[in-house]
């Protein structure tokens, strides 16, 4: 089986997040498009993306958007 590639395969909600996960365009057009465009990268969601659990593209955009509400709760 071949490595996803982050820069050209197509990324979906239920993209799986690999050992091999990268910030590319590809990955900020699809959290754009699923989150808005208000959508940016930070250290702290970075650092959650990379924490080694499982997760999916899907859980990384709903927890981009769940830290947003959490914000302007604050």
């Amino acid at each position: 089986m071949k490595a996803f590639d982050w820069h050209a395969d197509p990324i979906s909600r239920a993209t799986v997040i690999t050992k091999n996960y990268r910030n590319t365009q590809n990955v900020r057009r699809f959290l754009t498009r699923e989150c808005g465009a208000e959508f940016r990268f930070d250290r702290p969601f970075m650092a959650w993306l990379k924490d080694g659990t499982e997760k999916t593209m899907g859980d990384a955009a709903d927890e981009w958007l769940r830290r947003q509400a959490e914000k302007r709760k604050a």
